[in-house]
Formats: structure tokens, C-alpha cells, sequence
């Protein structure tokens, strides 16, 4: 299964926002401690403008002193009609500016219940604009 995650961090749509305190009002992904809420939609292609099939929803936490890591709780809900109401359950340490990196699959529900395993997630493309909008996109196979 692959999965595009389409993350945008600002501006009036923005999917994720920091919880913490950010007194200049840019995203402090590197600041040790800072707390992300994420809403992101997940399609079945590349292309935003492609069928959503569900929503990576939960936190990420900057958990290592020198920024480089995080430490994520991410629930992907399924909202296609295949796996309506299904969940995969993420959970553990991400390396967040390597391009390649491995995360856990610690369970799930509906047709992913007691899922174990791991998903492959790979940095494929950002687009940052004026004003500290960002659109990453992201692949998890």
C-alpha cells in the first residue's frame, strides 16, 4: 500500500499547526520540545488534487536536544470507501530531515486491526512560498 501524505504548514489551509509557543510565528521544527498537531489529508497519488482516501491525524513532538528528531503518534484514518473507519496506528522516533526513514506500525483497527509492522516513509517533494507557507509531500509505502 502507498500513501501520499500532503502537508501544508501555514497560510489559511494549514494541516499542521505548532501547539507551543513560537513568539515569531514561524513553525520551530528544530526547537527541542515543540509540540505539532497534524490534520493532513493522504491521497492515493502524488497529485493533491487526487482522490483522498484518508487523514493522517495526531501529534508530533521535537524529541532530540539538537532538533534532528521526533518523536511521532500519528493516526491514518481511513475515510475511501474500501477501508471506511479503518485505522493504522504510527508510533516512535523519526528521523525528520533524512529523506528515507522507517516508522512503526503498532497497530490498528477495522480491516487493520492488530496490524505490526513497519512503513517505509520517503520525502518526495516541498514548495515553499512567501510568508513561511510550506506544501511537503510525502510517500509512505
Amino acid at each position: 500500500m502507498t500513501l501520499y501524505f500532503q502537508d501544508y504548514s501555514g497560510g489559511p489551509n494549514a494541516t499542521v499547526v505548532q501547539i507551543t509557543d513560537q513568539p515569531d510565528g514561524l513553525l520551530s521544527f528544530t526547537k527541542f520540545g515543540a509540540i505539532f498537531c497534524t490534520d493532513d489529508p493522504i491521497t492515493e497519488e502524488f497529485d493533491p488534487s487526487s482522490a483522498e482516501i484518508a487523514r493522517a491525524q495526531g501529534l508530533y513532538v521535537t524529541s532530540a536536544l539538537d532538533g534532528t528528531n521526533t518523536h511521532v503518534l500519528i493516526s491514518i484514518v481511513f475515510t475511501n470507501e474500501k477501508y471506511k473507519g479503518s485505522t493504522l496506528e504510527i508510533q516512535g522516533s523519526s528521523a525528520q530531515f533524512e529523506r528515507v526513514r522507517e516508522v512503526a506500525v503498532v497497530g490498528g483497527t477495522g480491516k487493520f486491526r492488530l496490524a505490526r509492522g513497519y512503513g517505509i516513509k520517503i520525502f518526495i517533494h516541498s514548495d515553499f512560498v512567501i510568508s513561511s507557507i510550506g506544501k511537503i509531500r510525502e510517500r509512505i509505502d
